[in-house]
């Protein structure tokens, strides 16, 4: 039984507007390919998407709304043949959530202690999420990865929940945060090593760990609320683990805090790779290319 769980917290509703406009200017004039947008957030249990909209500068010849294979609501764009020098996407997402207590659960017997033990029908879903991510790999988990898993197992006694806090709390309290605005997020062994990375490194690290120990985990992309006094935001990434009796949950290593209603997800994924916000590509493809971004995040009444 999970000792947090069932808390008398009374729910709430907290709602944003969300402004996300990205800029991509490019050092010559190319054609863009087929375009992927992943900035539309999620419509669920823990939060309810009231509405979105999406500006595209060149206007796309067609763009249409797909489900990809984790259940996440993407934005195809296709363009014309006409060069350009610059791509803007703006979206804006009037979004609530809910989740006020993020341990409002019960663990399935079966799924108190560690290593997780999954009958096998829910294992044969779950395999996505408990492979490992190490690059040029399929399966293999990252050494460093599986020795931090195996340490906090034995300070957590094998218990799930507490395993999860003190992963949690590790990479918060021994890991320094830097921010990286662009490219691929670093292993996780690399992280752990360095003590050192920027939000999706960390989420990638706490990712790698859990599915050490045979928990399920995927990577998530969103926005986190911040401190209201300061209006600088930047996109956030964190990880959500399946637990049995309490489905998909989330922790945010960056903020050493189980996520809650402060955070808002837009995807997620078993690989971090199809998290991105925005992907595609153009052509000639050596051409040079710059991206900024415009992030507002407003609490309503």
């Amino acid at each position: 039984m999970n000792p947090h769980s069932l808390s008398p917290i009374p729910s709430k509703l907290v709602r944003y507007q969300i402004e996300h406009t990205t800029d991509y200017i490019y050092q010559q004039a190319v054609t863009l390919q087929p375009h992927v947008v992943r900035l539309r957030p999620r419509s669920d249990g823990s939060q309810i998407l009231h509405s979105f909209s999406i500006t595209v500068v060149p206007q796309p010849k067609q763009q249409a709304q797909l489900v990809d294979l984790d259940g996440n609501s993407l934005v195809q764009l296709w363009f014309d043949s006409s060069p350009t020098e610059s791509l803007v996407i703006r979206t804006v997402s009037d979004v609530e959530t809910s989740r006020l207590n993020p341990f409002d659960y019960f663990l399935e017997p079966w799924a108190v202690s560690l290593p997780a033990d999954y009958p096998a029908s829910l294992l044969v879903q779950l395999q996505p999420y408990l492979l490992g991510q190490q690059p040029g790999y399929t399966s293999s988990i990252d050494p460093i990865a599986a020795q931090l898993a195996q340490d906090l197992w034995l300070q957590a006694n094998g218990e799930p929940l507490t395993f999860l806090s003190l992963l949690n709390q590790h990479i918060y309290q021994d890991c320094q945060y830097t921010l990286r605005e662009t490219g691929d997020p670093l292993p996780a062994g690399v992280t752990w090593k360095e003590r050192s990375g920027s939000c999706r490194d960390f989420a990638v690290l706490f990712v790698e760990v859990c599915r050490a120990i045979g928990l399920a985990a995927r990577f998530v992309s969103g926005y986190q609320e911040g401190d209201l006094d300061n209006p600088e935001r930047h996109l956030h990434a964190w990880a959500e683990v399946y637990l049995p009796g309490g489905g998909w949950r989330g922790y945010d290593p960056t903020q050493g805090l189980a996520v809650a209603d402060r955070h808002i997800a837009l995807v997620a994924s078993n690989s971090s790779r199809y998290a991105a916000p925005v992907a595609g590509s153009f052509t000639p493809s050596g051409v040079r290319s710059s991206m900024t971004y415009k992030l507002a995040i407003r609490p309503l009444p």
